[in-house]
This record gives C-alpha cells, sequence and structure tokens, in this order.
C-alpha cells in the first residue's frame, strides 16, 4: 500500500508536503546545530560542559546545600557548618535585611516605605502594561509619583517628618536610581531638541552643557555637589545634600540621553521632517506627532543602556559618605561579629542589581520587538 503511495505519480505543483527529517527538527536539530554542528563546536561543547561541571556542583554546594540560614555571629554559623567550612552564612544576610532595605529609617514609620514600594510596583506594571483600561490616567499617576514618593518618605503636610540622613541602604539606591531615571528623560530630550535647534544662543548653551557633563566623570560631580556647591549659595543657606546629589545625577543621565536621543533624530531620513512640512504642521506638533515617536523607538537601546548605568552608577554615593546598599553593606562587615563574610555580601548585592537591570534589559528587548516594523524609504 505504501510502497503504491509512493509510486503514485502527481501533476506538478500537486505532491503533498513531506515532513523534516527527524535530525533536523526539535531537540535532536538543536543540538546537532548549534553543538555538535563542526569540530570546533564539539571541542567547545565538551569543555563548556567540563567547566560547568567543575563550577555549578561545589557553587550550589556552598550556596544552598552547606549554607546556614540562621544564626547570631559568625562563628555559631561556623559551629553549626563544622569543618571543613564549606557553606554561605547567609544567617549574615538574613538577620541585616531590614538594615539594608530601610537603613535608619524610624521603625514605627517604615509602613510609609512599604507603601512607596508598592506605590512605585503599581506606577510600573501600569506605565508599562500595553492595552491596560484607563492608561492616560496610568500615566498622569506616574507622573506625580516621584511627588507622592517624597511626600511619604520624607513627610510633612500630616506626616512626620524624616530627615534624609535616615534614608539608606536599597531604599537610599532606588530613591537615587529612579529619580535620575525618572527626571533624565525629559530633560534629556530638551537638550537633544536645544543642540538641533536653529537659535544660535539655545544651541550654544546645550552643546556646551552636554559636553561638559560627558567630560566630567560622575564622581567628580557628586564631590562638588557635596563639598563645592555651598559656596555658590548665599551665606546662612543650607542645602540638603540629598537633593544636590540627586540633581547632579540627574543631570548626568541626561547629558547621555540627550546624545542618544539625538542619534535617533540623525537616524530619521530627511522625508520624514519634509512629510510634516508639506502637512503645514507647526514645529511642536510636528515633533510631537511625527519625528520623536520614531526617534524615540531607534532610541529605545541606548536609552535603556543609559538607564542601567544610571542604575548601577547610584552606588558612587558611598564616595561622600551616603551608605546605599554597598555602603551599609561594608560597614556592617566591619562588625566583630559578622567579620569575614564579604562574599555572601557581594553576592547578595550582586543579585539585587542583576535582577533590576535583567528585569529592564528584558523589557527593553520585548518593546524592541513589540515596535519593530519594516520600514522602506
Amino acid at each position: 500500500m505504501a510502497q503504491n503511495q509512493a509510486k503514485q505519480a502527481y501533476s506538478p505543483g500537486t505532491h503533498p508536503d513531506l515532513p523534516p527529517p527527524v535530525r533536523t527538527t526539535g531537540v535532536l536539530g538543536w543540538v546537532r546545530k548549534n553543538l555538535i554542528s563542526s569540530p570546533l563546536n564539539i571541542v567547545l561543547t565538551l569543555a563548556s560542559i567540563w567547566l560547568l561541571w567543575s563550577i555549578v556542583p561545589p557553587a550550589l554546594n556552598w550556596v544552598l546545600a552547606e549554607a546556614v540560614w540562621s544564626a547570631d555571629t559568625r562563628k555559631e554559623c561556623w559551629a553549626l557548618m563544622g569543618a571543613p567550612r564549606d557553606g554561605a552564612c547567609w544567617a549574615f544576610i538574613r538577620g541585616s535585611f531590614k538594615l539594608f532595605v530601610y537603613g535608619w529609617y524610624p521603625e514605627p514609620e517604615r509602613w510609609r516605605v512599604n507603601l512607596t514600594f508598592l506605590l512605585f510596583a503599581i506606577t510600573i506594571f501600569g506605565a508599562l502594561r500595553e492595552n491596560i483600561p484607563g492608561k492616560k490616567y496610568w500615566l498622569m499617576f506616574a507622573t506625580a509619583f516621584p511627588f507622592i514618593a517624597a511626600w511619604l518618605l520624607l513627610g510633612g503636610f500630616g506626616l512626620t517628618p524624616v530627615g534624609t540622613q535616615k534614608l539608606g541602604g536599597i531604599l537610599l539606591t532606588l530613591v537615587v536610581a529612579v529619580t535620575g531615571i525618572a527626571f533624565s528623560l525629559p530633560i534629556g530630550l530638551a537638550l537633544a531638541l536645544g543642540r538641533r535647534s536653529k537659535l544660535p544662543a539655545l544651541r550654544a548653551v546645550c552643546v556646551i552643557f552636554i559636553e561638559f557633563i560627558r567630560g566630567v566623570p560622575l564622581i567628580t560631580l557628586l564631590f562638588v555637589a557635596s563639598t563645592m556647591l555651598t559656596y555658590f549659595l548665599p551665606p546662612g543657606s543650607t542645602f540638603d545634600l540629598l537633593m544636590r546629589v540627586l540633581i547632579m545625577v540627574t543631570l548626568f543621565a541626561s547629558a547621555y540621553i540627550a546624545e542618544v536621543v539625538r542619534g535617533g533624530l540623525q537616524g530619521l531620513p530627511s522625508g520624514q521632517y519634509e512629510a510634516a512640512d508639506s502637512l503645514g504642521l507647526t514645529y511642536w506638533k510636528a515633533h510631537r506627532l511625527i519625528i520623536l515617536p520614531q526617534a524615540l523607538k531607534i532610541s529605545i537601546p541606548g536609552i535603556v543602556n543609559t538607564f542601567i548605568g544610571s542604575f548601577k552608577d547610584s552606588v558612587l554615593v558611598l564616595i561622600i559618605g551616603m551608605m546605599d546598599i554597598l555602603g551599609l553593606g561594608r560597614a556592617r562587615l566591619n562588625d566583630p561579629e559578622w567579620l569575614g563574610l564579604a562574599p555572601e555580601l557581594y553576592i547578595f548585592i550582586s543579585l539585587f542589581f542583576f535582577i533590576s537591570c535583567f528585569g529592564m534589559a528584558r523589557y527593553s528587548l520585548s518593546l524592541e520587538k513589540k515596535l519593530q516594523t519594516g520600514h522602506k524609504y
């Protein structure tokens, strides 16, 4: 029967599609294509397997199997671990977790920090979620969130005031990073448009600002904010250190955002500008409806890369005495009860930054795919 079907004659173009060879599809096909497609690939695959086998099992054993999760001191941790001490002492992180999250924020008022974290998660969900009902109101709430968070964290207007020196740990890291990210984008857009302006004075101011900021390390600007900025203020006036740091971090990130957006604007063909002119659109309408949406789509990778860099650069506030998550961790290591547990600390901090930055990177990729369209000019 099968032979008769095989011998059956078909008219040209009417032969049924045959399934692909089993060796070219599924897991087997992927392995043949990516792991053993050539002698070099076979050698690299075997070397990778050997390397993973040498690293992963001991790492899992140190991180999980032999780890101690509950202890009051380093010595107690090691006593529970026994000899040899082949495990992590996560009791250090567990016992210091509240300090790492809240810093010195007053314990009775920590509900305000928790509420801020919750509102931040809601803001991220509503602002980045596509096709959510009431998108306009979500964006309005996202715009107002920095000011709501400032009121909740610092107090006033019915809430007990809390000084900025009480902020520390992950709370301080998020305050510095999120503020810089939130305000640098609109300022960077304005600088990019100003640099391309036909007004000589405006263009000169934007160029000087961008080139100066990009030519100076962030740590130098932070030192200026912490020490020299007070010399330019009227005698007797005070300017909160955290506010000075937030301004410098925002200005630093905005200069890089400006160059990323300018690259996106230059990447658009002149026909887009001519099309806007032919429609009789004003400068602002043309940029709002035609130019900026396309330029920002092109600039998404660079913008997110700048955001990730700003998030990681927030640890530099340690240099001027502000105790972010890294600063608090290092101070905690000086406690005689927890000496010698630096690997646990740095693994914890690395995971925090990796999860945050990886989330931003993955959203950037999904947004790029969603906005990907084929343009032919």
